[in-house]
């Protein structure tokens, strides 16, 4: 078993009693199964590799059941021993198995953050790629040809590549799939009994949820329906994109970047104030679901399956209340000032710290040339969404093997998130625009969505700036770090505090103290620097 030795400055957040309960596990538990390295190999050639990773709830507990890895180690003769934890306690377990010193040999669907890898390769538990890539990563290195932005995306200011990425492209600009989160969906079914118009202001849509509360859309003779439901967190569930009818709106990293160039906090401005002064009024008439403010996933879900709700938020309606034709987009809304409003996000369809290397790998050429796998264009495309020829459950796709295309089969109802996530394996991937009509068809989502994004929200959309995706230097990711812990739960908490007391005007002038006491200037100083950086490139 390969210990790796705790460097003294690694992950302030293990105390010793925590490390020194896991190295007893460890030490008890030495079956062979664990996370550690191993440079097993036998006598057919086969190569087993200790691979930690996280999956969904709804998928096998073995990574190795899903067919799209029977047929990776059919095609490498690379076995994966996996040590799979399910997504809500998997950060947890990975910062235990990393802090204590026994280290797989990767980590698949890693989910890092740039602080953490740059923190781990500073104390040597992963290693970087660079000349793996250039020797034995084929598939890679023509994914960086056809698409050299990335190359830079991934480089850490020291040069080096401390991780595999996810890409995955569709659309680019503002007509980029990511370019909006949270896509509001209003009940129009309930719209329809009651005689209402789609709400084009702020102060319309109020009468509408006023509407759904009190005339019994349902027509169930009791007063259950719920007018408004979210989740009260950063995500696609949130209801910060009725914050842009008021100003520059919200985003879930609290960044808005002007026409002018010049990086916005989006909490301290006027236009975020009135926004919430709105929802607060929303709030007092009874209109926002109880549970908002601490509901789960899973409750939201519940209710958005029995169409309880009037108007809701999320990615895809699918998802929540199903593919029918009760929930439609609503468009963008003008607030007070007659202006109507879409905030681009920041995201984009890319993510630095899919999967690691760890220092404690003894085969690294294998795991490269495994690792390259997953970006060739056929693989790429089943890890991100699912496989074909299952006899055992609904596939996404079907194999064109004249054209050798995957082509998406109906839905036939089924929410994607679901039929994804028992399939589908994540991690290290990319998908090009290149690569639809050519390896893959389009989702029929994706169409749907994409549509949404060009007819609905594009119009609307006055920013011509994001944030791009800056990779900071350790120093700043630090001081990024240690401020954002304080500084965007205190956001948080006020925001949801006005939500329902409405004290958010006697209470500003001290809020926007308490910004500043908790590092405000120096992060919009660090991401300003970030920025102006990316945009010399």
């Amino acid at each position: 078993m390969k210990k790796f030795k705790q460097p003294k400055s690694a992950f302030k957040a293990a105390s010793a009693s925590v490390l020194a309960s896991v190295l007893l596990l460890s030490a008890c538990s030495n079956d062979g199964s664990g996370g550690s390295a191993s440079p097993q190999q036998d006598p057919s050639g086969k190569v087993t590799l200790n691979v930690m990773t996280q999956s969904s709830p709804l998928a096998p507990a073995d990574p190795n059941e899903k067919l799209i890895f029977k047929r990776l180690e059919e095609k490498t003769n690379v076995h994966i021993n996996w040590k799979n934890f399910t997504r809500d306690v998997f950060v947890e377990k990975r910062n235990l198995a990393m802090a204590s010193g026994d280290l797989p040999d990767a980590i698949f669907d890693a989910g890092y953050g740039d602080y953490e890898l740059l923190k781990l390769a500073k104390d040597g538990a992963i290693i970087p790629l660079n000349d793996l890539i250039e020797k034995h990563m084929p598939n890679l290195k023509k994914v960086l040809e056809e698409a050299p932005e990335y190359k830079a995306m991934m480089t850490a200011p020291d040069g080096k590549i401390y991780a595999f990425p996810w890409i995955e492209e569709l659309g680019e600009g503002k007509e980029r799939i990511q370019a909006v989160d949270a896509v509001p969906w209003i009940n129009v079914t309930w719209l329809k009994k009651l005689g209402l118009q789609m709400p084009k202001t702020t102060e319309e849509l109020k009468r509408v949820l006023i509407a759904f509360k009190t005339q019994d859309p349902n027509g169930n003779g009791k007063a259950d329906e719920i007018p408004l439901s979210f989740i009260n967190k950063p995500g696609a569930e949130d209801l910060v994109f009725l914050f842009a009818a008021f100003g520059l709106g919200e985003n879930p990293d609290h960044a808005v970047v002007t026409n002018e160039g010049k990086v916005v906090f989006t909490p301290a401005e006027e236009g975020y104030k009135n926004a919430v002064k709105f929802i607060n009024e929303l709030y007092k008439e009874g209109l926002i679901d109880i549970e908002a403010y601490t509901q789960d996933w899973s409750t939201y879900l519940a209710k958005g399956k029995d169409h309880k709700y009037g108007l809701y938020f999320s990615w895809d309606k699918s998802n929540i209340s199903g593919a029918n034709d009760s929930y439609d987009v609503m468009p963008p809304v003008a607030g007070p000032s007659g202006e109507t409003n879409v905030t681009r996000t920041n995201a984009l369809g890319f993510h630095r710290g899919r999967m690691v290397i760890t220092s404690a790998n003894k085969n690294l050429e294998t795991t490269a040339k495994w690792v390259d796998q997953m970006y060739d264009p056929i693989q790429s495309v089943q890890n991100n969404w699912g496989t074909y020829g299952d006899d055992k459950q609904q596939n996404i796709f079907e194999f064109d093997a004249s054209n050798k295309m995957l082509k998406h089969l109906p839905l036939n109802g089924t929410a994607p998130v679901e039929l994804r996530e028992k399939t589908s394996v994540g991690g290290p991937l990319a998908i090009l625009d290149g690569y639809y009509g050519k390896h893959t068809t389009l989702p029929d989502d994706a169409k749907e969505r994409m549509q949404i994004v060009k007819k609905i929200m594009v119009p609307h959309m006055k920013a011509e700036n994001v944030m791009p995706s800056v990779f900071h230097s350790i120093d700043e990711l630090d001081r990024l770090t240690t401020i954002e812990t304080d500084l965007f739960a205190y956001v948080l908490r006020m925001r949801t505090e006005w939500y329902q007391n409405g004290k958010i005007d006697e209470q500003w002038d001290a809020y926007l103290k308490e910004l500043d006491r908790l590092g405000l200037k120096e992060w919009l100083k660090i991401k300003q620097s970030g920025y102006d950086r990316a945009a010399k490139q």
